[in-house]
């Protein structure tokens, strides 16, 4: 009981919990819909079926409605480790050009997020003007941004990485701006009172005292953006006909009917995603460290 209770207390075992939870989840639901396809073509060609048929056939489906665990663990391996990393059928290759955009788009995206914030701290008129417009900008679908973002960069003879990031840098700015301006707000009342006494300027301000109690929040906003980044560089791919990248191979699955492999690019897609937030993880508690803070 004392061996269960100190697991229940890991989070790796909580985890690990979650995802056979998942997967099992995901074999019942494949069960479901695949079998009941496989009943209703079996009854148009007037044939007789069983449980035990329908039960081995719906893992099996060369196309199912949803492709169990499996079948997308083995696309994945294969077009990773049976394709050379150069080749369109080889998903390093689509998650290269993807991962491409978004780090551009989330260098961006943070870039443009911090300045806008400390615009915005530092002066009460971008604060009542533009604070709103920010938070106005992201009710606009992105999927309606994307294709205008593309066709105008395109008139411009503007097309590669860099319409892809521009998408991307629109969805990752928000969360900076917001974290930033309440992390440069969140300053000890103490501390800035010492501050003025010491007479300091703004720019000492700044660096000494408001850059440095934002940072944990600035982080925090950072691993939002960089996820965000992420949906618009794959969103971003959908409308601009792009050859590469996990958007285009989601693209070509579903005109094909190829659910095996818009699965896969999804889960190539949140492994993306995960690790890049891990990253971005490692740097907090690397810089946050050697300020003492854990």
């Amino acid at each position: 009981m004392t061996t269960l209770k100190q697991l229940a207390n890991k989070q790796w075992f909580a985890v690990l919990v979650l995802v056979i939870g998942i997967i099992i989840i995901w074999y019942i639901a494949a069960l479901l819909m695949n079998g009941n396809q496989m009943i209703n073509m079996l009854e148009r060609t007037g044939q007789s079926w069983t449980y035990t048929q329908i039960f081995e056939g719906a893992y099996g489906i060369q196309r199912p409605p949803l492709p169990v665990p499996h079948q997308v663990a083995y696309e994945l391996y294969d077009s990773i480790f049976n394709n050379a990393i150069t080749s369109k059928r080889s998903l390093l290759y689509h998650t290269q050009i993807t991962l491409n955009s978004t780090l551009l788009g989330f260098i961006l995206g943070s870039l443009l997020g911090i300045i806008i914030a400390i615009g915005i701290v530092h002066n009460r008129t971008l604060d009542t003007s533009l604070m709103p417009w920010v938070i106005a900008s992201q009710t606009v679908p992105i999927l309606a941004i994307a294709p205008i973002v593309v066709v105008v960069l395109g008139s411009m003879n503007l097309t590669g990485i860099l319409p892809k990031a521009i998408i991307s840098m629109y969805l990752s700015f928000f969360p900076v701006v917001i974290g930033m301006v309440k992390g440069l707000r969140s300053a000890d009342k103490l501390h800035t009172e010492l501050m003025i006494t010491y007479n300091a300027s703004t720019q000492q301000m700044f660096w000494k005292l408001r850059w440095f109690s934002a940072q944990p929040y600035l982080f925090a906003s950072l691993k939002i953006g960089i996820a965000a980044a992420l949906v618009g560089a794959i969103v971003a791919e959908l409308p601009t006909g792009a050859q590469g990248g996990l958007g285009a191979r989601l693209l070509s699955g579903s005109y094909y009917g190829q659910t095996v492999q818009i699965w896969s690019a999804l889960v190539m897609s949140a492994l993306l995603g995960w690790v890049l937030i891990t990253l971005v993880g490692l740097a907090e508690r690397f810089i946050l460290l050697r300020r003492g803070i854990s």
